[in-house]
């Protein structure tokens, strides 16, 4: 039985892995990323689908469906002109057509939506981006099919609850000829601290999450995240992994705080590595203790999901807290979104490493799992994947 001072590095674990399930609870480890505001208003229009790129939203909630039995290419068209139209109509603040209830549909909530394809829409259409297939099943995962796959994925985020809900059942129910839902996913998450403004967020473990991103905006960000390879149609866009991790809150929480640090290689206080002051100070990767000790742990997820340890390879995430609810049991948990431009490459690899290795797989479980390609963006009068399906 690994003891607590072996897991926590002290006899120093090997560093061959990486887990985005355990991974998924902070993400790449340098630079720092955009101080962005949150918009009250985000137009629906763009070369990329906007919400990548945005603030994470207060509120969340993941639908995906699977198509039905004879929806073909012509039909999944039409899906996306309706899904297009609602977009537009619901970023405006304005009731989605057909809508039986558009007093829900209030504007100045940064409303958006976003919509992928798994892997067997393009056994309709053809045109798969390279590597878009369901992820291997890690050593560490407990999937549950409740919570994986789907044939198209619509994501919608906003200021408000109501809006959120109201906005994915209008999609559902638009889709209601083409496809049915198979699972439902809902997080929340806080991008702004006491003094109003944006700051990184944190974990149901308290931990700052998600320092580590490429700035948007940045050539590094365009690098990590929007495809220029594969077919004509995805140019612009990019590819998202989503995967549901429970949290064991109760035994993280018998840790001590510098254990709880020590497997994260990061401060709680707010964020920085063990071997800085602030939150988007570099990592010290060689710096070692007074007893030899390295301070950033081998298996410390910061060490393990840092881009100096995993051939430069980036990824963009962020995160949403989740809690589900059944009678007096509570599960807590992220759910882990990774936008990347190749899964196969840039995002594999850093999953397999976490799992191999990473100290907070004690604690952390992943039980869902999907890969869709999220085309890019439209622009007035055109609709999304326009160029795959028209």
């Amino acid at each position: 039985m690994t003891t607590r001072r072996q897991f926590f590095g002290y006899a120093g674990a090997a560093a061959a892995g990486a887990a985005v399930s355990g991974g998924a609870v902070v993400a790449l480890d340098n630079d720092k990323p955009a101080e962005l505001s949150v918009a009250r208003t985000i137009e629906p229009y763009g070369e990329h689908q906007p919400a990548i790129a945005a603030p994470s939203p207060k509120h969340s909630e993941l639908v995906a469906l699977n198509l039905l039995p004879g929806a073909d290419k012509a039909a999944l068209g039409r899906l996306m002109r309706l899904w297009s139209n609602d977009i537009v109509a619901m970023a405006g603040g304005r009731g989605a057509p057909g809508d039986t209830a558009p007093e829900l549909a209030v504007a100045n909530v940064a409303l958006t939506v976003t919509v992928g394809f798994g892997a067997r829409v393009f056994g309709l259409t053809g045109q798969k981006p390279a590597g878009l297939d369901d992820l291997p099943v890690m050593k560490h995962d407990r999937l549950d099919a409740a919570w994986s796959g789907g044939d198209l994925l619509v994501m919608v985020g906003a200021d408000d609850a109501v809006s959120v809900v109201h906005a994915a059942r209008r999609l559902v129910a638009d889709a209601k000829p083409f496809a049915t839902p198979v699972w439902r996913q809902t997080g929340f998450w806080n991008g702004t601290g006491s003094d109003g403004q944006p700051v990184t967020g944190r974990n149901l473990f308290g931990q700052v999450d998600g320092t580590g991103n490429p700035a948007v905006g940045t050539p590094e960000f365009d690098s990590t995240v929007w495809s220029t390879d594969g077919p004509d149609w995805f140019r612009g866009g990019t590819t998202l992994v989503v995967r549901r991790i429970r949290m064991n809150l109760d035994t993280w929480d018998e840790l001590t705080r510098s254990e709880q640090e020590r497997a994260v290689g990061r401060k709680l206080s707010n964020g920085a590595p063990l071997t800085g002051a602030a939150e988007h100070d570099e990592l010290d990767l060689q710096a070692r203790d007074a007893d030899g000790r390295l301070v950033i742990a081998e298996n410390s997820h910061a060490r393990l999901s840092h881009h100096s340890e995993n051939d430069g390879r980036r990824i963009f995430r962020k995160g949403l807290n989740y809690v589900h609810d059944s009678g007096p049991a509570r599960e807590s948990g992220l759910i882990f979104l990774s936008y990347q431009a190749d899964v196969a490459g840039q995002f594999l690899p850093l999953l397999a490493r976490l799992d191999a290795a990473d100290a907070l797989n004690e604690w952390t479980t992943t039980i869902g799992s999907a890969v869709f390609a999220l085309p890019p963006g439209f622009l007035p009068g055109g609709w999304l994947a326009q160029n795959l399906l028209g």
